[in-house]
């Protein structure tokens, strides 16, 4: 690319102006705005690593996967910019005084399901809001320390919601597989 010709105006010269490189403040801002890659072979391996065990360093990782430590901390750090993982801490719902748990099927006038899906999202204790095909609209699972709780949560929060229907809750007896991985 040519270099442009500037006037410097203190002593009266014409100067040469940079010309933009690939460091450039903008060449940068460009390069950031890249679509999402779909995770490749060992990012898939990078993954499965932290659902076994979030706190891996990434000197484990690098040295189970026989990659250097900086291709794994690149990788990660390029899952989470890009949205494809979140790292959080999930506890354990009866260890901390969670001890109903309930998935609750809700039909919704179709005309306000957009609205009780933003209605019950804001309350803490549904922890989970999607949108089905079937019999219900919508199921939410809530987590409430006990049965009467939960009973109150029916009859007094869901029950004043406008748009609900019918609701049909399934209690949690016993859990037996718990698993936020979706990798294997």
């Amino acid at each position: 690319m040519p270099r442009r010709r500037t006037r410097n105006r203190t002593r009266g010269r014409a100067a040469a102006a940079p010309a933009p490189t690939n460091s450039s403040p903008l060449h940068r801002k460009i390069r950031t705005r890249k679509r999402a890659s779909i995770p490749n072979e060992l990012d898939r391996e990078i993954m499965l690593r932290l659902q076994e065990d979030g706190r891996e360093s990434n000197a484990e990782i690098a040295r189970h996967l026989g990659v250097s430590e900086g291709t794994v901390r690149r990788r990660i750090k390029r899952l989470i910019d890009e949205d494809v993982v979140r790292v959080t801490a999930i506890p354990n719902p009866p260890k901390i005084g969670f001890n109903a748990l309930a998935l609750i099927g809700l039909q919704v006038e179709l005309s306000k399901l957009d609205d009780v899906a933003k209605t019950l999202s804001k309350m803490n204790d549904v922890h989970f809001v999607a949108f089905t095909t079937g019999t219900f609209d919508l199921f939410i699972r809530v987590m409430v320390p006990s049965a009467e709780e939960l009973n109150n949560f029916i009859k007094t929060r869901l029950a004043s919601i406008p748009g609900i229907v019918h609701s049909e809750t399934f209690v949690n007896l016993e859990t037996k597989k718990r698993t936020f991985g979706w990798i294997s």
